[in-house]
């Protein structure tokens, strides 16, 4: 177990660690206790009775939540041509093709948040997929970053647009926003997530799809939330 701060502890003191508590009052904690002298991030863990390790009951895909992250995301786009210029006049951070490639195999640069690529460039950043992949920086034509309409992409990235993944252990991580949005604004963001992941349900999962739900700030205790209430 790793050490926990007072202030950690103080914060936990507050409220019973295994309730269950309906989403306005379990964000309404979170923003409480947050302590740290910095806007922390508000994150949500969904833990979903599927098996990853199947095809057929992956879940996957990206939405833009309507309050957005608080957080500006660095785009780094893969494109040629026309696409490029499209890229560049669109807000892209970085763009280019085998140099930027190059940049990141060789001087091991990730200065960026989000990855978009043309699918005509799909061969180059797919020998990048043992350095971007781990990162959750791949691009994936289901989360909207492998697309000819670069614009809407960049559009939707800078709006405040999250990708979800399951990881190894069958959970989905994703922050909703800063703890300054307050309750009301978290909370718009928390129910687009949420009904985003219930929609996603593959149609291999069978019994209890939301098997738990945890929303917490980056510093603090997380807080659960009763998944029954949630869309199961």
């Amino acid at each position: 177990m790793p050490k926990r701060s007072k202030k950690y502890k103080a914060a936990l003191a507050q409220y019973d660690k295994q309730t269950l508590f309906e989403a306005p009052e379990a964000l309404g904690l979170v923003v409480q206790t947050a302590s740290a002298k910095f806007d922390e991030t508000v994150e949500v863990h969904l833990k979903l009775g599927v098996d990853g390790r199947h095809a057929d009951q992956q879940v996957r895909g990206a939405i833009v939540l309507p309050h957005g992250t608080g957080k500006t995301s660095r785009v780094l786009v893969f494109a040629k041509g026309p696409k490029e210029i499209e890229a560049k006049e669109a807000g892209a951070d970085y763009v280019g093709a085998e140099d930027m490639a190059e940049k990141i195999q060789k001087e091991g640069w990730f200065d960026f948040d989000v990855v978009v690529a043309t699918p005509d460039m799909m061969g180059v950043v797919g020998r990048l997929g043992k350095l971007l992949g781990p990162k959750g920086l791949m691009p994936n034509p289901k989360s909207g970053t492998v697309t000819m309409d670069i614009t809407r992409a960049l559009e939707d990235i800078k709006a405040g647009k999250v990708e979800y993944r399951l990881d190894k252990t069958n959970i989905i991580h994703s922050p909703i926003g800063k703890v300054s949005f307050g309750t009301e604004k978290l909370g718009d963001n928390f129910n687009a997530l949420v009904e985003a992941v219930v929609k996603a349900k593959p149609v291999a999962a069978k019994g209890q799809y939301l098997r738990s739900v945890t929303v917490a700030s980056t510093m603090g205790p997380g807080v659960k939330v009763n998944p029954a209430r949630l869309g199961n």
